[in-house]
Order: structure tokens, then sequence, then C-alpha cells
């Protein structure tokens, strides 16, 4: 039976292939360049390596790397993400880096990856992205502001979905109990109590996080002039997760929208709102730009759908493949990162801060070793060309407007002249990396720490992208990760896995072990450290 269902997928991935190189109408691909994965004597080349790609990306985007490694090259794949390429040496990874959105731009890949004319029902905050700017401002800022609300919603969740029995050890699946956490744990810097405890709100944007790929994938079949007619039947499950989201919060939306509205000539020195967390900051810039329809209800609540999107999805990725990393490694390593937590906790008696968190190498450098092992794509920097009249690398290829560009970012995270033994997961190779660092170039301890640290980005580590586009929410991403992790690892016991489930490549997309179990047992309380909290207010920034 299973080799029945293979052959019907290999025959469906064949003919979607076949469909979609057959029926491309973009912009033509520069001349000359070599073709990743065409061999001498293909009558088809590019139809050939196509399918080449798509069974095994990896070895595509590192053959590339390998055999074109100061010039340009096609890189044609098939699946969710897919498309024709145009691979930049990793020599080129600063040039791509440096333009500006008006040459390679990553909106238009956004917008051309998720659809979004057809998969999210109010356009107007798509086209009006004011929560970018929260993002990478006020969230960023607020972090040290909501580490003990997010570290008492990480107890909460993780109590309700891996149990409190402390007697017998428990099946659960990591993929579908983390995607539940993390979504009540990023909500609760989102909307706020009560809603992020709320199982409908959670439920419904967790499922619209879901739904929405496969809309796009279904979409993407579709001729192009037909979408529109498609679209409605094709997108009806997120549209009815989206509904019934924005439902649900908007009588909490009006309630703060008029509450503002009756302060709204007050003294800025004089009005307090009564909550800190994203909403409420989105009333703020949605009335300070005076266009009425920023602060519409159904818009304000739309921004935090789609932040749920864009947020929760990543963060499981990352949480569930470190879970699995390190479940697979062995019971040294938990209790070394234990150790630390509550050595530099005991510091500040138990308080969160910002500084405890930086102070923690080790539970950082697993973050930023098992992102590197188990990077989310085989390609990054991903952007369209929108400049009119092209762009021209350094090495002197032209590449047309309208061509997709990208860089080997798989390929450089696996090279082992950068990252020794690459195929290996070293949890605290950054731990060994900033000291070597440090030693040879004698920078201060806080300038390497954060070179090297989970959120950082550079030419050589793209896990976030790079530079001006570097995704602006990794920081607050960062931080909830790691209290989610201490938590876990300080209340709970783990049954050591035999081996890594393994994960599967989706086009240019990896996608980890949905069904994956491990087996967790609540501590004793003996086995939990127990702070003494300060009594009186201290100052722990």
């Amino acid at each position: 039976m299973e080799t029945s269902y293979g052959m019907v997928a290999g025959v469906l991935l064949l003919c979607y292939i076949v469909w979609r190189i057959s029926s491309h109408s973009g912009p033509p691909l520069p001349k000359g360049l070599p073709i990743i994965g065409a061999r001498k004597g293909d009558w088809f080349p590019l139809w050939q390596a196509t399918l080449r790609n798509s069974l095994n990306i990896t070895k595509a985007v590192l053959d590339g790397y390998k055999q074109y490694p100061t010039q340009a090259a096609i890189l044609p794949v098939a699946g969710p993400g897919g498309a024709s390429f145009v691979l930049l040496p990793a020599s080129e990874i600063q040039f791509a880096t440096e333009q500006p959105d008006s040459v390679l731009s990553l909106r238009s890949v956004i917008y051309r990856g998720l659809l979004y004319e057809y998969t999210v029902a109010d356009q107007f905050i798509v086209s009006h992205g004011g929560h970018q700017h929260l993002v990478a401002t006020t969230l960023t800022h607020q972090i040290g502001n909501l580490l003990s609300a997010l570290n008492d919603e990480t107890a909460f969740h993780f109590e309700q979905a891996w149990g409190t029995d402390t007697e017998t050890f428990r099946d659960v699946g990591v993929w579908e109990t983390i995607g539940r956490t993390m979504g009540g744990v990023t909500n609760r810097a989102f909307v706020g109590l009560p809603y992020c405890r709320d199982p409908a709100l959670l439920s419904a944007g967790l499922n619209f996080a879901r739904c929405l790929p496969l809309s796009v994938g279904l979409l993407s079949f579709v001729w192009e002039p037909l979408r529109p007619l498609a679209a409605p039947l094709f997108t009806l499950p997120n549209r009815i997760f989206e509904r019934r989201f924005t439902n649900i919060l908007l009588p909490e939306v009006e309630r703060r929208l008029r509450h503002r509205f009756d302060h709204v000539n007050d003294d800025t020195e004089k009005y307090v709102a009564d909550k800190n967390d994203f909403l409420q900051w989105s009333i703020e810039q949605a009335i300070a730009s005076g266009d009425p329809r920023m602060w519409k209800p159904r818009s304000l609540a739309g921004r935090i759908l789609l932040l749920n999107l864009v947020s929760i999805h990543t963060s499981s990725l990352a949480a569930t493949n470190l879970v699995l990393d390190l479940l697979s490694s062995n019971a040294e390593t938990l209790d070394e990162i234990r150790n630390e937590i509550t050595s530099v906790l005991a510091e500040t008696q138990g308080v969160w801060t910002k500084t405890a968190m930086y102070k923690m190498e080790k539970l950082d450098s697993v973050f930023r070793e098992s992102a590197r092992l188990n990077v989310p794509s085989a390609v990054s920097l991903q952007r369209v060309v929108v400049a009119k009249d092209g762009v021209t690398t350094p090495s002197g290829v032209h590449i047309p407007c309208g061509n997709l560009c990208a860089v080997p970012s798989s390929a450089v995270l696996a090279d082992a002249r950068k990252y020794p033994l690459p195929e290996s997961f070293d949890p605290f190779r950054f731990v060994h990396l900033r000291r070597e660092v440090n030693r040879g170039e004698g920078l201060p301890d806080h300038v390497e720490r954060s070179r090297l640290s989970f959120p950082s980005t550079n030419n050589d580590y793209l896990v976030f992208g790079n530079g001006r586009q570097a995704c602006p929410g990794r920081f607050f991403a960062a931080a909830e990760l790691k209290l989610m992790l201490a938590y876990v690892l300080l209340h709970y016991d783990f049954e050591i896995l035999p081996k890594r489930p393994s994960d599967m490549w989706l086009g240019i997309l990896r996608i980890p072990p949905s069904k994956a179990k491990i087996r967790v047992k609540r501590r004793k309380p003996s086995e939990i450290p127990v702070f003494r909290f300060p009594t009186h207010d201290v100052d722990w920034s």
C-alpha cells in the first residue's frame, strides 16, 4: 500500500512540474547561465533539472554552491515556494543584502508567495503595513517589560498541554502542543488576558495559519486569469477562521477604541492605557495617523491575525526542531543548560530580565545551532527584481525585471570551512565560537555576545535574513523561545529519543515531523529550583 501511495505521489509531482514549466509565462531568464541539476545529454534540461532538484533540493543547492562559487546559476524547483531562481553565489550575499526594496523587493516575494490578494479579506492591512513598524520598534523595545507576563503564560499553557503528573511519563505530540502553547504565549503580548487564553481565539488563529498555505498551494495550480473565480472556494477554510478570529476579538477592540476616544484630548502625560500590548499600540498608532481606515475595528483585529500568521508558525517550527534536537542528544546537555538557567536566575532571585537572558550563553547557543541545522528554507534572501531596467550583479550577470533571485543559505550553513562537522548538532558550538572570537579580536564581552547570539545575522548566518530587511520580530521571538525552553527544562523531565525523527522537504521548504511524539513527566517540587523573590522594588535592568 505504501508503495502505491509513493507511486501516486511521484506521478502527481511529475505532472505538477510539467504543468508549472509548460504554463510558465514569467519574465525571460538571464541567458547563458548554467542550470543546476541539468545533465549532459538532457533533452529538456530545465524540465529534467526541476524534477531532480525537487526530489532533493538540499543536494541541488549544495551542488550549485560548490560548482559555481563565483557565478550565478539557474535553480529550477517545483513545490511550495518553487520557481526558477537566479541563484547568486555566496560571494554576492552582501550585494543582495544591500539592494534597496526598489531594486530587489522582499515585499513582492511575500505577496507572490502567499497570494494575499486572494487569501486575506482586508486588503488595507496588507497594503498599509503599519504593524511591521511596530514590531521593529515598540515590540522590540518592550521585551523587557513583557518577560514576566510571557513567563506566566508559558507556565499556564505548558501545564495545560503537558500536564502536572510527577509520577508517570506521558506521550505528547511536539508540533501540536508547542503550536498551541506558542499561540497563547505570543498572544499574551498581542492582545493580553483573557483573550490569550481563549481556546476559540487561539484555535482560529492557529488554523488560519495552517490553512492559508494549503489555499495558496491549490490556487497556484489555477491559471492566473481564473484565480478570482477559484479563490472563493479554495480560500473558504481560511476565510472562515479569519472571520471567527476577528469576531471574537471585535468587542475588545471596540471597547478599547471607545476608551481611547473618550480621552483623545487628554495630555499625553495624563492618559494611561489600561493595557500594554500590541493591540493597544496599534490603536495608538492608528489614531496618531489621522486616517480613519487605520482604526476600523475589523482592520485592527485583522492586523493581530496577520501577526499570528507570521509569528506563531515560524516560532513553532524553531521550538519543535530544538526540542527534537535536544532530546536526540544526551541528558548531560539538558543538565548543563538547566544549571546555567538556575545559576543566572539565582542572581536575580528568579526574576527574568533582559540582562539575565543575555548571560545564558548555552541557552542561546542551542537555539542558534538548531536553527542553523534546521534552516527552514533551502535558499534565503529571496527577492523579486523590480527595477524597471533589471539589475546587474558584481560578476556582470544582468537579471531582467520580474525574475526571482536568492542565495544558497542552506549550503553556507553546511560549509565545513565555516562550521566544522556541520551535519552534527553541537549544542554549544556558538559558546566556543564566541570565546575564540573574543580571544582573537579582544572585543568587549557584550559585542562578541551580540554578534554570535541567536537573533543576530551576518553573511554566514541567514536564518532570519540579513541587513535592513532581516526579520523585524526576531528579538521578540528569541526571547519567548528562550523563556519556553527554560520553563520546560526546569519543570519537566524527558526520555531521550533513540533517533531524531526525520524532517521532509516540500519544494524549498523544510517541514518538521508533525506526528513526532516525546515522553515527558512533570518534575517533583523538590527538583524544581525555588527562588526567594524580592519583597521590594528592584531595578533588574
